[in-house]
């Protein structure tokens, strides 16, 4: 479980949905003058260098953030999440890729909290030192799947959990569904939002009926697709699970994912889907 490093995967088209999926939600909770909470439960190393080490073993960046880089025709909401990426990196060239905790950094007001979880004793080092003295976080060497169940409900009653384990294991599949059930049950109107990889279509089907029985209700599915489902290795779609979505998401996925799917994808296979999985 612990062999798992982002580094070789960041900036993929992966991490684009993703990250531009969590800006949404936290532009739409800074809407409001009431603070909140973030918690991440795999927050990984959060800064990660392209320009050498893990990253360029695959290069998985190239058809993800590298693909929108130049570009000038960015859908606005795509244009705000490459900005924040281009914050990063002073000199124009794409060397440095944020991950979701300093992305989350980004959007805090002085009256938010960002709570960070990570189990790998290397990564939350890095982590640490990504996120510097900001008094505003809290990380935690911890598996975050098990214990930020101890921060719900968050005392500002307004929250956003982002679950994004690695999926080595099979059984993350149904432990996800099992930390949703536990922290929905403490905090009812907190939003989440549970990314997964396909890498074997069947996996997903069942994570998605094992959500639409769990009595959780108002759940929407976003999914980019690059390539055809296959039983080869690989991811070759990713998505969201969202609970307790913003009513604007679905409209601003709408615009945002064919785009997408248009750039990243591979031409004749690539897909989207925007579902909701159960109505509100």
């Amino acid at each position: 479980m612990l062999s798992y490093r982002h580094s070789f995967h960041a900036g993929n088209f992966a991490d684009v949905l993703k990250h531009i999926v969590l800006l949404q939600l936290l532009e739409h909770f800074g809407k409001k003058d009431q603070p909140f909470c973030c918690i991440d439960t795999h927050a990984g190393a959060g800064d990660y260098r392209l320009d050498s080490g893990y990253a360029l073993k695959n290069s998985e960046f190239e058809n993800g953030i590298g693909k929108l880089w130049h570009r000038h025709d960015l859908p606005d909401a795509v244009a705000r999440y490459v900005q924040l990426i281009k914050c990063a990196n002073s000199d124009g060239k794409l060397t440095h890729y944020l991950g979701s905790p300093l992305i989350a950094q980004q959007l805090l007001r002085t009256k938010d909290r960002l709570c960070l979880y990570e189990l790998h004793s290397t990564d939350v080092d890095f982590l640490t030192a990504s996120i510097g003295k900001d008094k505003r976080v809290k990380i935690f060497h911890a598996d975050g799947l098990k214990n930020a169940l101890g921060l719900l409900p968050p005392p500002e009653r307004r929250g956003l959990v982002l679950i994004d384990p690695s999926y080595e294991l099979k059984t993350d599949y149904v432990d996800v569904v099992n930390a949703l059930i536990a922290m929905h049950k403490r905090f009812a109107t907190g939003t989440y939002a549970l990314w997964y990889p396909v890498v074997d279509r069947r996996r997903n089907q069942t994570l998605e009926r094992a959500i639409q029985t769990s009595g959780i209700k108002n759940v929407q599915l976003v999914e980019l697709g690059i390539a055809a489902d296959t039983t080869e290795h690989g991811m070759t779609a990713s998505g969201l699970i969202i609970i307790n979505p913003p009513w604007t998401l679905t409209a601003q996925m709408q615009t945002i994912l064919p785009w997408l799917t248009n750039v990243l994808g591979d031409n004749g296979v690539s897909f989207y889907r925007i579902q909701t999985l159960v109505e509100e």
